[in-house]
């Protein structure tokens, strides 16, 4: 039920054994699988606030106490409820709860407002690049929609091509077109310790915002650097379709290519064609390998792709430019939020720093 607290049993990794969440609300009847320990508090203890203890450098420390290590790392039940936790007033609990959670409401809000920015430009791609649809209204002698210098970029009939019939004065051609691989090799001496290092852990699934990133501190071998504004595309299991576009300059595993549009008035169009599902697609069925299939710049130079005029191509980067733009500046936002929040986490969990019960967060 909501305020249930839900904690990993076991885990392949150390840091995974105990790890807690909240499970915040369901919209039809749910249950919970053997690998996990669920936790229902009593009424004299808030939610939000243990969530925050759990997820705290304490609170994870005093979970840790109680890991055993045999074949996977994990945690018995009967040990979490034998763990001392801090036990402040209800009253002081909601309050420290409801900062903690404000912090994170806004970093999801920022979260949702990337996701609705993304769905905007990939909707206008697969009208203008996957559909046709100015192209198909013209030949139809139907408006377009489009203001009358954006109408007049598009012609008014079709040709046949090697991928079917596409706008005339366009051509079939492939992702190496309009496409570069950037290899830039970087020893683990030439990594500055505070310098972004991006792995596959860090790019979500399906989503072209990074929101987060490690430290050139962390990174152990060879790497490779890429730019702000360039894609990075997981190469390990592309149907985890992990392809992002860089909001900092930095190093990335090897498992990611570092792609760059051939021309700046191509960007926006090869950002939003490199994470079409049809890519994804083609890289995963190239893919060698089959337990971990791992595709290859080879492979993704070959994806077919109606490419369309410079002109055309340029207008649908400016139409696109803004949103991206947007979704770059969120990142930021994201970062500062959950470092503000990370930061007041252990004061007031430790009551460094009271809250009054109308403290918030703008």
């Amino acid at each position: 039920m909501p305020g249930d607290l839900l904690f990993a049993r076991q885990s392949l990794v150390l840091s995974g054994a105990g790890k807690c969440c909240i499970f915040v609300g369901h919209y039809e009847p749910v249950v919970f699988e053997s690998h996990i320990i669920r936790a229902r508090l009593n009424q004299n203890s808030d939610p939000d606030f243990y969530f925050y203890y759990f997820n705290s450098p304490s609170g994870r420390c005093s979970v840790e106490s109680i890991v055993e290590v045999v074949a996977a790392a994990g945690i018995r039940a009967s040990d979490l409820v034998e763990l001392q936790v801090p036990r402040p007033s209800l009253s002081a609990q909601r309050q420290i709860g409801a900062v903690l959670r404000a912090f994170d409401e806004k970093i999801e809000l920022n979260r949702r407002m990337n996701e609705t920015l993304e769905a905007m430009a990939r909707t206008l791609f697969r009208s203008w690049f996957v559909d046709f649809d100015p192209v198909r209204a013209k030949a139809e002698n139907r408006p377009t929609g489009l203001p009358a210098d954006l109408d007049a970029l598009f012609p008014s009939e079709f040709e046949d091509s090697p991928l079917g019939e596409i706008p005339k004065g366009w051509r079939a051609g492939t992702m190496e077109d309009v496409a570069v691989c950037r290899r830039r090799s970087v020893s683990t001496t030439s990594i500055a310790d505070d310098e972004p290092y991006v792995g596959l852990e860090h790019i979500e699934k399906k989503s072209l915002a990074l929101t987060d990133w490690g430290r050139g501190a962390d990174v152990s071998s060879q790497k490779s650097r890429f730019q702000v504004g360039e894609i990075l595309f997981g190469k390990l299991r592309p149907y985890f379709h992990k392809v992002c576009i860089a909001p900092v300059s930095g190093v990335c595993s090897t498992d990611i290519l570092v792609v760059d549009a051939k021309e700046p008035g191509l960007a926006g169009f090869v950002a939003l064609g490199l994470s079409e599902e049809s890519t994804i697609e083609f890289v995963t069925a190239s893919s060698g390998g089959t337990r971990m299939p791992r595709t290859s710049w080879g492979d993704l130079a070959r994806v077919p792709m109606v490419v369309p005029t410079d002109t055309v191509a340029a207008a649908f980067g400016d139409l696109v430019r803004e949103n991206l733009e947007l979704v770059r500046k969120s990142v930021f936002e994201i970062q500062y939020l959950e470092e503000q929040r990370d930061f007041l986490l252990p004061k007031l969990l430790s009551g460094e720093i009271e809250v009054a019960e109308e403290d918030a967060i703008g």
